[in-house]
């Protein structure tokens, strides 16, 4: 497939529901990034350590269309991301027995056609683990493989702890933060123009910061969210994208899903689809 358009910002889709991923790979030339999700870590009833895509193993036979299809994306030059973490938990046991659980994190990458990781850190940590973690990562798997976080907002408007309890400023200061691709972003109820500013203004690259909405939190009032994209873009020539949790429910039509790549293709191009 050969891509017609030169897109200068992310255009991601959180994947967690698996329906067709069709119109993505054999239509649609706006769409950058699908971050897979999500990867949790764990003990089986024998006590030996797992590591599961959502609630498999990411070899069971359920997944077999879904890495055919990853890897149809990854030709169509769109980027597979993998999500460890999240509201479900995976960092606890990915630190308490790290060489265990990172050799079945290792391998899954290794076998899929994964681009990048995203560490979506929702329970408490230590940061020297998070930077060990990201420089084992960006060693193992080079300069071309991404690694990307998904603080919540606030974390990023001031140097508060975010829900791992770790300053993101502290780390993107550090060594580490260098290897750091982008941030995406959970503007979950704060979805403004005034929010981003915020996180500009404490010094963070316009290009690192993807402004990430949820799907319920955005489909009545789909236009608003729209212009606070264009608004957005037009003020800050580098901002770095757009994301939505989750593909299967995007608006503004949940039985179209794909068109939400469409409409923000249009609102980071300067396009006025949306009047509301």
């Amino acid at each position: 497939m050969i891509r017609i358009f030169i897109i200068m910002h992310r255009i991601i889709y959180y994947y967690q529901t698996f329906i067709p991923l069709s119109l993505i790979l054999f239509s649609n030339p706006f769409v950058t990034h699908i971050h897979l999700s999500s990867i949790h870590f764990g003990v089986n009833n024998d006590t030996s350590p797992y590591i599961h895509l959502n609630d498999y193993p990411p070899n069971d036979s359920r997944f077999n269309e879904l890495w055919k299809k990853l890897e149809i994306s990854r030709n169509n030059n769109i980027k597979n991301i993998l999500m460890i973490g999240g509201a479900g938990g995976a960092y606890g046991y990915l630190f308490s027995n790290f060489d265990i659980y990172y050799k079945l994190l290792y391998d899954v990458i290794k076998k899929y056609p994964i681009d990048g990781i995203d560490l979506d850190i929702e329970e408490f940590v230590n940061l020297k683990d998070v930077k060990m973690l990201i420089r084992r990562i960006k060693k193992d798997f080079g300069k071309d493989f991404s690694i990307s976080m998904a603080p919540v907002s606030y974390a990023l408007k001031a140097n508060n702890p975010g829900l791992g309890n770790f300053s993101y400023k502290e780390l993107f200061n550090s060594d580490e933060g260098k290897y750091i691709d982008y941030f995406n972003g959970q503007f979950y109820g704060d979805y403004n123009f005034d929010s981003y500013k915020k996180v500009i203004d404490n010094n963070y690259p316009q290009d690192k910061i993807v402004m990430g909405m949820l799907s319920e939190d955005v489909v009545s009032n789909f236009c608003y969210v729209y212009n606070v994209v264009k608004n957005v873009s037009n003020s800050y020539p580098n901002f770095g994208g757009v994301f939505i949790w989750e593909y299967f429910n995007a608006p503004p039509n949940v039985n179209l899903p794909i068109l939400w790549s469409y409409y923000m293709y249009g609102a980071l191009n300067n396009h006025s689809y949306c009047l509301n």
